[in-house]
């Protein structure tokens, strides 16, 4: 929040502490994503529904399920291991929240973005810019700076600590100079070691691996993609700025119609988690070959279709953020019990790194691409390809066994350390 609104400071005199200050804001939006994704299956397991029966249980299996969900000592997975008909309701309750978090988020994007139009406007009627072109841009982004902080009152305010031990404060090896204790040191190499970690636990799950590798893909094509198109919309289409700020208005305000829209589409036709993403997978993949209907001579020599004509790329804005609003929300949903319990924050880092760690390597061979052809349109043949890639992996991925994998490795863990908690409420606790 304070490095976004500290860019209305940033003129053409200090430009150079721009980069500093996307970095510092890039790595801890990164790594507040990373600690909310990690509250999805604290939600779960404590959604108030686990308090109710299910009809096709007795009384005395929920009472029991109760009591091990109040002691610690006894915890069970939050997905329920034992029981296979509840891994869907969680699955489905997961999907739920995770897509109104998404639309809401969506939605915020699409009132802000309106917001910002409206202020460009407004500085572009009363010339206030007319000496610095980019006083409208900063004054946004420190608007934007003030508008995490406002939004940020009630995390604070009604969201209820995690349960578990705190982060540590110090090194367990006396051995080490005490220089080693200063924060500014300790917490870069504690929090290496604990990726370290994090990679050899997930090392141990197949079925964890086999949905890190297809996120891996997955992301890359969607920021690919989005890159892409904005390219090939400037250079090939030649649209200027407003019709950009409108063809991003409208990829994000159908990815919120979509967050909102899928969940209903899955419970009318009981598609699972990894149904809809597959299914968003093959949404997607229609921008691409869209694209190369544009070699095709009867639709080039009429000139329309293909995406030769500016308007086509509306419909196209459409669809990408109708599956970007699948894809945001059911991925964490699928990936959630797929996590031991207890490393939530790990594992989820993990995921933001698989996230953010493809996204240069679909742009790279795309600017090769342009840079060998010489123009957009061929890319649309590796994006393509590069789709439906991760496409088998979600096929053969087996939620159920990794559900079970994690299972056993957070009691391993627990066996070891002794340090197994109950992911319960604060009502929970105090009773």
């Amino acid at each position: 929040m304070a490095v976004c609104s500290s860019f209305v400071f940033i003129t053409s005199n200090v430009y150079y502490l721009a980069p500093f200050l996307v970095v510092v804001g890039v790595t801890c939006l990164g790594s507040g994503f990373s600690l909310l994704n990690a509250f999805l299956p604290l939600l779960v397991s404590n959604h108030y529904s686990h308090r109710k029966p299910h009809p096709s249980d007795d009384s005395s299996e929920y009472e029991l399920e109760g009591l091990n969900r109040r002691d610690s000592a006894n915890s069970t997975h939050r997905f329920h291991p034992g029981k296979a008909g509840k891994l869907t309701e969680d699955l489905e309750r997961s999907s739920k929240i995770s897509s109104k978090g998404v639309g809401l988020g969506y939605a915020s994007a699409v009132g802000f973005q309106i917001f910002s139009v409206g202020v460009i406007i407004a500085f572009d009627k009363l010339r206030l810019s007319k000496d610095n072109p980019t006083l409208p841009m900063r004054v946004i982004l420190f608007l934007v700076g003030i508008w995490w902080a406002l939004f940020t009152i009630p995390t604070f305010l009604w969201l209820r600590p995690r349960p578990g031990p705190p982060l540590p404060t110090q090194s367990k090896h006396t051995n080490i100079s005490a220089r080693l204790h200063s924060p500014v040191i300790f917490y870069p190499l504690f929090s290496t070691r604990s990726f370290w970690n994090t990679l050899r636990r997930a090392s141990r799950l197949p079925q964890t691996l086999i949905f890190l590798a297809a996120w891996f893909l997955l992301s890359d094509a969607v920021a690919t993609i989005s890159g892409t198109a904005i390219l090939f919309a400037r250079t090939e289409l030649h649209m200027g700025t407003i019709p950009l700020v409108f063809l991003s208005l409208t990829s994000i305000g159908f990815s919120m119609v979509g967050a909102f829209s899928w969940p209903r589409v899955a419970a009318h036709y009981t598609l699972s988690p990894k149904t809809v993403l597959i299914a968003c997978i093959l949404g997607m993949e229609i921008i691409p070959l869209y694209g190369l209907l544009g070699y095709i001579p009867i639709i080039k020599h009429l000139g329309v279709g293909g995406i030769q004509k500016p308007f086509e790329i509306y419909p196209i804005g459409i669809i990408h953020g109708l599956v970007m609003g699948g894809i945001s929300s059911y991925a964490r949903s699928v990936y959630a019990p797929l996590i031991p319990e207890g490393s939530e924050a790990a594992f989820f880092a993990l995921y933001a790194v698989t996230d953010k760690g493809s996204s240069a390597f679909g742009p790279a061979l795309v600017g090769w691409i342009v840079n060998r052809a010489g123009t957009i349109r061929p890319a649309f043949i590796f994006l393509a390809i590069l789709v439906v890639l991760p496409g088998p992996l979600l096929w053969w991925l087996d939620v159920e066994k990794g559900r079970e994998q994690a299972g056993q490795l957070a009691g391993e863990q627990d066996a070891v350390t002794g340090s197994g908690y109950a992911r319960v409420s604060e009502d929970d606790r105090e009773d």
